[in-house]
């Protein structure tokens, strides 16, 4: 399903929902009245609404349990970085929503932009907060041969795997290829060393070397796409308001309702956060300012560009796609002017226990980030999609708010907070819930 049919789908869902429940109104006996299509929303924002995580068609081996098995074991593997030291699950913490706490990411270098959990990634067409992946086994290799991340390289990488994992990799993906005599590192992404290895290798080695490579990221994603998000206050108000309960509605203060009103209508924060993640999955530049004003972070504009050109996208030899179920690709705008300075819009679930903000944790806290949306800054790379007093931008109207309801905003957001399930293992609550 592509970006434009997700929001499609998200509109019929409310007009489905606004048409079934006409007969609701603020009249109706409920704790709190909302209209018809203020329900509907709501409805559609529970998580439940999520449904099934969608299968990847560019992993065959994503639902095999030996997959997630190996992949969580290479998630917490600190032996597959050049220090020994880092792991995914150094900056991936999973008692802290799979994420750091950091501003940047920080691996053997320090990062440059804010660690993302892997909470519901199952269900993004794309990854990274510039979109520069489009699976969850594509986007676990990357942070293997970034030189801040792990700072690996690919031979060496797959030298570990057929040293430390053999069988169970082959217990999934068949024998392992004879990949005759490797160097001791060599990669397309590394040094100049390993650029020279890399390209000493025959086509075969380096086919052989990719294949193991890209199934090493399949196991990854096989694990991640167990992890999610745990039901919270909000989802049980949702469906009690769904279905009129008045007094089940009473889970939620005054405060936190006044604060879903203004989420939902004049803070215009349901513009980009909606459906059961509360996200569009889409790209925006709403003016973050960037960490350095001197060399700002280009976003999706440059994210787009990598995706095509990445050799493990749904397209590409590794994949297990057929080309016709690669959508995403077939309808990717390249020369969108809009995204430049665009960065993808996070989900909001959990969003109280995962400070600081924004995709380089510029911004502390989330009365600070409501704050950031009513001033509406204008944007230092690209064009900021905010309206500005005096500025025509579509739809959306200038946001004012007051210091007491960007209280209520916030008050709203905390009941966000739900545990963190990893399906078949363990529940962790999150920090702050």
């Amino acid at each position: 399903m592509t970006s434009l049919n997700r929001v499609i789908s998200f509109a019929v869902v409310v007009i489905t929902f606004s048409v079934s429940l006409a007969s609701t109104s603020r009249a109706a006996g409920v704790h709190d009245a909302w209209s018809a299509t203020e329900i509907a929303t709501i409805a559609s924002m529970r998580l439940t609404e999520a449904g099934e995580r969608p299968p990847d068609p560019s992993n065959a081996y994503e639902q095999l349990p030996a997959a997630a098995n190996l992949g969580k074991q290479l998630f917490q593997d600190t032996g597959l970085s050049s220090n020994r030291q880092v792991a995914c699950a150094t900056c991936h913490l999973p008692g802290a929503q799979f994420q750091d706490g950091r501003p940047r990411g920080q691996g053997v270098g320090a990062g440059r932009r804010r660690t993302m959990p892997v909470m519901g990634a199952a269900h993004l067409p794309f990854l990274f907060w510039d979109g520069r992946k489009d699976s969850l086994w594509s986007q676990a290799l990357g942070p293997w041969e970034d030189g801040l991340e792990h700072g690996s390289n690919r031979v060496a990488l797959v030298k570990w795997v057929r040293a430390h994992y053999l069988s169970a990799y082959e217990q999934i993906f068949g024998l392992m290829p004879d990949l005759g005599p490797l160097p001791e590192s060599a990669g397309p992404n590394g040094t100049q060393v390993e650029l020279a290895n890399w390209a000493g290798l025959t086509d075969t080695q380096r086919e052989r070397v990719n294949r193991v490579f890209a199934n090493m990221g399949k196991s990854i994603a096989a694990y991640e796409r167990n992890i999610s998000y745990g039901e919270t206050r909000f989802d049980r108000y949702a469906e009690t308001t769904a279905a009129g309960n008045r007094d089940g509605q009473q889970i939620l203060t005054a405060q936190e309702v006044r604060g879903l009103r203004l989420f939902l209508n004049q803070g215009q924060c349901s513009t980009c956060h909606n459906g059961p993640l509360l996200t569009d999955y889409a790209f925006h530049n709403t003016g973050v300012p960037p960490v350095d004003a001197t060399a700002p972070d280009a976003g999706r504009a440059v994210g787009v560009r990598k995706l095509q050109q990445d050799e493990f996208n749904c397209l590409g030899r590794y994949s297990d796609a057929r080309p016709e179920q690669c959508t995403e690709l077939h309808y990717l705008a390249t020369d969108d002017p809009t995204k430049l300075g665009a960065f993808r819009t996070p989900s909001l679930r959990n969003v109280a226990a995962r400070a600081p903000y924004m995709h380089a944790g510029q911004i502390s806290t989330l009365d600070q980030v409501i704050e950031h949306y009513a001033q509406s800054p204008a944007a230092i790379i690209g064009h900021s999609e905010l309206a500005r007093p005096g500025e025509s931008q579509g739809e959306r109207q200038v946001i004012r708010l007051t210091p007491a309801q960007i209280q209520d905003i916030k008050a709203f957001l905390e009941t966000l907070t739900g545990p963190v399930v990893e399906l078949g293992s363990k529940q962790f609550e999150a920090i702050g819930g």
